[in-house]
């Protein structure tokens, strides 16, 4: 008895009312899955890559696809054996050609049938620079000038890369298309695969006798200076676009880019966040105890802030506007943080030492004024060990 087949439908995993383009997406799935190329010596996969094949020769056929939805599976019994089908199956209807082009070009890094010929204008590639800049130039901008080393048409060959007096001739490989094409064998008989020409790299011309100048390529390179406008704003590690100052385009395609990628240098009091900026002010104990003006830097420069009695330390200011500029708009700014810190003297004279001593007193801590209270208040601190001690030593 022979074997039962499975619903074609199935077998694709689509339902029967699916169009040509959803046979066909579901069909490269399961053929590229189950290929005998991928499944080497799997006969369980060649035999579900056979069974895929044959569901698509009849479902993307509209005239066996009508007859295969009348009769199923006897419409096609006892047919005569077609050529190059498996079972007596004749898959001469069906279309693979695009199809294996994809699957072959995934197996073996080919190009897929049909590709773009590379004999179209083409953008040349960009170029990426360096500048370094300082803090304030990142904040307000600044123009700068670069050394780059730029490709421009030969004068002596006209850009051809042929010598004067000749001209480039037809690549006799591709026949001037750019593209060649190669044939792979797979079940269905001969593959086509389109690939682009690895002897004229897709210009389809071929330079027997070489520009002296150029050496070939069409291009001489040289040394230009270039003026780079750096906007306000701009951040570490962003780039700076100039259109058209890249290499060459390709069959009259237009020049790539220059990218100038911007570092920015640091600032021995500034950090920034964004738009903001972040600093850190000292101020004396007097300062902060009393209240007062104060000069704090900035980018626009000084500028005098009133601190308020009794400030403490790490007291955060907020400088409006004094921040970074917008690098889309340079009329709209970011904030100036500043954290006010208090800070302890170091060295002190005899004369400031008591001037502290009476400001200690004045301010109710009269240990440092009277001996005896001082030593009081040394015993009340003392611990069970130290008294202890004591009691051992009467």
């Amino acid at each position: 008895m022979a074997e039962s087949k499975r619903d074609y439908y199935e077998v694709l995993g689509v339902s029967k009312d699916a169009d040509e383009a959803t046979l066909k997406k579901a069909y490269r799935k399961v053929a590229k899955k189950y290929h005998p190329d991928v499944n080497p010596g799997d006969k369980e996969a060649e035999k579900k890559f056979k069974e895929a094949s044959e569901a698509y020769a009849v479902l993307s056929d509209p005239e066996k696809r009508r007859q295969y939805d009348q009769f199923g599976h006897a419409a096609f019994e006892g047919g005569a054996g077609g050529a190059g089908g498996f079972g007596g199956f004749d898959f001469s209807g069906a279309d693979f050609s695009d199809i294996f082009g994809d699957i072959f070009g995934d197996l073996f890094g080919g190009g897929r049938r049909g590709g773009r010929s590379s004999q179209g204008p083409m953008k040349g590639m960009n170029i990426r620079k360096a500048v370094r800049i300082t803090f304030e130039e990142a904040v307000f901008g600044c123009e700068k000038e670069i050394e780059v080393i730029l490709k421009d048409p030969c004068p002596k060959c006209g850009g051809t890369g042929a010598k004067p007096g000749t001209s480039p001739q037809t690549c006799p490989k591709c026949g001037g298309k750019g593209q060649v094409v190669y044939t792979q064998q797979s079940f269905f008989g001969t593959v086509q695969n389109v690939q682009t020409c690895p002897d004229c790299h897709g210009t389809g011309k071929i330079i027997k006798d070489k520009c002296p100048d150029c050496g070939g390529t069409g291009y001489v390179s040289s040394k230009k200076k270039i003026a780079v406008s750096i906007p306000a704003g701009i951040d570490n590690g962003q780039s700076v676009r100039i259109r058209e100052k890249g290499e060459p385009g390709v069959n009259g395609g237009p020049r790539g880019d220059l990218l100038v990628e911007v570092a920015v240098s640091r600032h021995p009091i500034f950090m920034r966040q964004d738009m903001n900026i972040f600093s850190t002010v000292p101020i004396s104990f007097a300062q902060a105890a009393l209240g007062g003006d104060i000069r704090i830097k900035t980018v626009d420069g000084d500028v005098v802030y009133n601190v308020k009695p009794g400030t403490k330390t790490d007291t955060k200011v907020r400088l409006r506007g004094k921040g970074v500029p917008s690098v889309r708009n340079a009329q709209i700014r970011g904030d100036h943080y500043v954290t006010l810190v208090i800070q302890t003297p170091e060295h002190l004279s005899a004369e400031a030492k008591e001037a502290l001593r009476q400001f200690d007193a004045l301010s109710g801590n009269t240990l440092n004024q009277n001996p005896e209270e001082l030593e009081n208040h040394k015993k009340k601190k003392k611990g069970f060990f130290d008294k202890m001690k004591e009691a051992l030593d009467e």
